[in-house]
This record gives structure tokens, sequence and C-alpha cells, in this order.
């Protein structure tokens, strides 16, 4: 491998776990998030050649490079806040949100009551029901496993409740707010999943995991300056001797 070689090769390392940094520190920051998913980078090795070949005598076609992060939909935990307008998905699916672009899916169930009435998220966008908005007329909140909302002891909806046929379509928007990409569907459910009144899901992020990952990411970042560093040594020495020959 030659020293052109070398410096680029110490470069991509160091920016691919500049990238890897990136994804975790966010995943950090969401720890507290309601219905966060925590994202992964993933890393894969071209088996084609690319259209822009101008680097490949330096990079080869076996360098791993990242191709976008994918994000975990695994469960979080159910914490229990006695919260009744606090709704957690025990099992599958996603709440559905209406905004002014369309509807929006999520795992957040901290919920409440907006201006007009109606069962919302913090920032007042409406929950949907079956019927489309489920208006909160009343104290006494009952929601059953089924999604069912009592208010005052009568009936006033049905969560709607969505399967996502292919979850890595969803595009998230903040706020543990997705958007439905165009490989996605989405089915109503019926079943496969519990409502749990007075729950949150958390997020599925491990702090533990995530600090130990950072930690020898931060590690990997710092040896691959070092290698950097010394091999731009390496150049400017060598450079100056050929100066010196000259």
């Amino acid at each position: 491998m030659s020293l052109t070689q070398a410096m680029y090769a110490a470069s991509v390392g160091a920016s691919n776990n500049q990238e890897r940094l990136d994804v975790l520190a966010n995943n950090l920051a969401n720890i507290n998030t309601p219905g966060f998913k925590q994202d992964k980078l993933i890393f894969t090795v071209p088996t084609e050649k690319r259209e822009d070949s101008s680097t490949d005598y330096l990079q080869g076609p076996s360098s791993p490079i990242p191709s976008g992060a994918r994000t975990d939909f695994s469960q979080g935990i159910l914490r229990h806040t006695d919260n009744a307008m606090d709704l957690a998905l025990d099992g599958n699916g996603f709440f559905c949100i209406q905004t002014s672009q369309g509807t929006y899916y999520t795992k957040n169930g901290s919920f409440g009551i907006n201006e007009n009435g109606v069962l919302a998220t913090k920032d007042g966008l409406p929950v949907l029901g079956n019927g489309g908005e489920i208006q909160m007329d009343g104290s006494d909140v009952h929601v059953d496993e089924g999604g069912n909302v009592f208010v005052n002891g009568n009936e006033v909806g049905t969560l709607k409740v969505v399967a996502i046929s292919q979850p890595d379509s969803l595009k998230k928007l903040g706020n543990s707010l997705f958007a439905l990409g165009e490989s996605g569907t989405a089915q109503d459910m019926t079943e496969g999943f519990k409502v749990r009144q007075g729950y949150i899901e958390t997020s599925n992020v491990n702090g533990i995991t995530v600090m130990t990952e950072m930690i020898d990411v931060s590690r990997g970042y710092e040896a691959y300056q070092k290698v950097i560093q010394f091999l731009d040594d390496v150049a400017k020495k060598s450079i100056g001797e050929v100066g010196r020959l000259v």
C-alpha cells in the first residue's frame, strides 16, 4: 500500500467513525424521548463498479462504505405513569396522527386534549380514531385494551392503530413522528396489540450500550487521527529529503 492509499484509507476510517458518533450521539440525546426509535448506521461492501471510479485505486473494491442509518423499531419499555391520557401500544402497530401534510405515525402515546376538545398529541395534533378525530367531552377517560375510548362512561371512538408493511420505508420527522415512504403501506389492525392506559412507551435506546459503543468509536476515531498525522509527517519528511537530494 502506497503512502497515498494509506492516507486515504485512514481518512475514510475517520470519516466513517465520525458518522457513527453522530448517530450514537443523536440516540443518546433522545434516551428520554417517549416512543423514540434508535438508529443504527449500516455499512455495505460495493459489489459493482461505481460510475465515479476516480478513487478506486485509493479505496479499493472491497472497502465498506456507509449506506445510511436504519431505524430499530423494537419496542421500548412500557413505563407506568398513572396518567389516563398516556397510552402505550404493547405489541405491533402505530398510532395515527392527523397533520396538515397528511397522516403521520407514532409510538409516542403521551396525549392530551387540544383546544378543539379532541384527543391530541402534546403539540395539539389530533389523534385519529377509526371514524376520524375523537371528541373528548368529559373528564372521566377510559381506554380499553382494544383501543375503545370511553368518556364519562360513553364510547366516543376507537383508536386507529395500523401496521406498516415495510417499516424501513418510514421516514423520521422529529417528535417521534414518522411519514410513510413510497414503498410502505399502512393497514388497519384489530389484533396483535394491546393498548395500555396509564403507560408510556419509552425510548428503545440502552444508555449503557450506547455509551460503551461511543467510547469504542471515539477511540477508533482518535487512532485514525493519529495515523493521519503520522502519515502527514512522513509525507513532509519525504518531500524535504527529495528536495535536499535535488
